[in-house]
């Protein structure tokens, strides 16, 4: 093991999950032992996640999904994220005063939350299970309770301070106004009630009726304008994912309006360089790859949308001209003084979670409220809480990614997995959880297993670095165990680089791997230890 890690890879054959809280896992190991597939697997988990770890994820955010369809050899992409209500128009938000962005947990940041029905979704185009054998875990931990894991308590008491005791209702997520301790149960019968409405009415129990009552009636008492027109309107879509190919390896994204490119971007970019015959953490290597992610970020931060309202030339950007051409703007030795976006025209607080089912179909998950808790705004008698995904609209009136009404924003959350380039075999569902981090941490994860051939643990455990401001020559954390030969070579490249050691390194966020052999199908599954869960087969 080149890097200081507490675990081996796991191994197994029949079936195996991997998520931040093991509690999920078990509950998809449970699924897959009732006959479930790794869509119900999937579900289940995004479920659990919502119960036990709200301080990242809920039924008040939106998710993404890739699903791995192992007779087809096929990819298929999910978006499940929610839109901007109807009545937020540029003309109420200038009349509000707010120029630039808009405030991170303001309500007008509400959209609506696609989360519930991205899970009856998947489930319905792949799924095997009933929607109520799928939620009862979950629906069982809300009502019995759960211990809070150590770093989802640390994070808890985080938002308590930052939204929730500042936030409409954001009581109901705490106890006597604190967030529950490590090893502390935590009930959320609120929560509970509205699972079990779920699992017996499906999505329709979430987006009309009482529910979505309760959503929108909280959200104008906090000042925002959700209606239930807004919430009965909403539906998920099945996109085409986007692909390149890296190395011996098929990489695969969901489309904008979902910042997947921007990986995809970087890999094309480092692939013409000959990363494996340079030191993994050597400045050398690092520097390639953090100005691959500057160009990336440039053109992601310019062109990425929602396809509904913009066009976004995803063909151009992703050709290896383009790549050649952003490349060549690389020096070897001297980071860019600036980045700007090219021009095609001419020619980091998520769950991710994975799950590989015994005849080897694959589901890649990426479930968030944003920020944290989001807003902290709770919709009374709920138990979770509204995302604030709108922080991501721009406010200029001429950018793709601007505001408007029923328009999705650009969004941070992104699953991935990957083929084999040759035959579309299944290689590894993969992803790292984080704001903008989850780019830096794909190409950062894929380097290590394209490149290094790391097993999935080890690739997990190598420390990491990431760009605090992804378009500009700003500051690069370096994670403690990048040697401090590294640091002092990229400062004089012209990175600032500043390095980030205990509970700060959530910032490099949290990967699941589950890789599969095509020879043997045997399962090696690797689980972030910067967070609290693992990853295990089923037996």
């Amino acid at each position: 093991m080149p890097y200081p890690s507490r675990r081996s890879v796991v191994m197994g054959t029949r079936g195996m999950a991997a998520a931040s809280q093991p509690l999920a896992v078990a509950a998809g190991l449970r699924i897959l032992e009732q006959g479930g597939n790794a869509a119900d697997a999937a579900v289940a988990m995004a479920a659990v996640l919502a119960v036990t770890e709200p301080t990242s994820t809920g039924l008040g955010g939106d998710c993404f999904a890739l699903y791995y369809e192992v007779n087809s050899r096929s990819v298929h992409a999910l978006n499940g994220s929610g839109r901007a209500p109807r009545d937020l128009t540029p003309e109420r938000i200038k009349k509000a005063g707010f120029e630039g962005a808009l405030p991170p947990f303001h309500p007008y940041t509400i959209t609506v939350p696609g989360a519930c029905a991205g899970w009856c979704d998947l489930l319905d185009r792949f799924g095997q299970l009933d929607l109520a054998r799928v939620l009862a875990p979950a629906i069982d931990l809300a009502e019995r309770g759960f211990p809070v894991a150590p770093l989802t308590a640390h994070f808890w008491q985080r938002g308590a301070e930052a939204q929730l005791r500042h936030a409409l209702n954001g009581h109901e997520l705490l106890i006597d106004g604190r967030a529950p301790r490590a090893g502390e149960c935590f009930r959320n019968l609120n929560l509970s009630r509205v699972l079990q409405q779920i699992a017996l009415g499906g999505k329709r129990a979430f987006y009309e009726g009482p529910v979505a009552e309760a959503i929108v009636s909280t959200v104008r008492e906090a000042g925002g304008c959700l209606s239930l027109d807004d919430l009965a309107e909403h539906q998920s879509t099945w996109d085409e994912p986007l692909s390149v190919t890296y190395r011996h390896l098929r990489v695969w994204e969901c489309p904008p309006n979902g910042q997947g490119l921007t990986a995809l971007l970087a890999l094309n970019i480092l692939s013409g360089f000959d990363l494996a015959s340079l030191e993994a953490l050597s400045a050398d290597r690092l520097h390639l790859e953090i100005e691959a992610l500057r160009l990336a970020f440039a053109d992601a931060f310019r062109y990425i949308a929602d396809p509904s309202f913009a066009s976004i030339p995803v063909e151009v950007l992703l050709s290896g001209a383009y790549a050649a051409e952003r490349r060549a703007l690389i020096h070897p030795r001297q980071a860019l003084p600036e980045v700007g976006y090219g021009n095609p025209y001419q020619g980091s607080d998520t769950v991710y979670f994975c799950v590989v089912d015994g005849q080897g179909n694959a589901c890649s998950f990426v479930n968030s409220n944003y920020m944290g808790f989001g807003t902290g705004i709770v919709p009374r008698g709920c138990g979770f809480s509204l995302q604030n995904r709108g922080h991501n609209f721009s406010l200029d009136p001429t950018h793709p990614n601007a505001l408007q009404p029923g328009k999705r924003p650009y969004h941070t959350i992104i699953p991935a997995l990957v083929t084999h380039a040759d035959d579309d075999a299944l290689y590894a569902a993969l992803g790292v959880m984080g704001g903008f981090m989850q780019p830096q941490g794909h190409v950062q994860v894929v380097t290590a297993l394209a490149d290094d051939a790391l097993d999935p643990q080890t690739a997990l455990d190598r420390p990491r670095f990431c760009l605090q401001d992804q378009s500009v020559r700003g500051l690069v954390a370096l994670e403690e165990g990048i040697p401090e030969a590294t640091l002092v070579a990229l400062e004089a490249m012209g990175h600032p680089v500043e390095r980030v050691t205990g509970m700060s390194r959530a910032l490099f966020g949290r990967g699941q791997i589950i890789f599969r052999d095509r020879e043997t199908g045997v399962l090696w599954g690797g689980s972030d230890l910067r967070a609290d869960g693992c990853a295990f087969p089923l037996i």
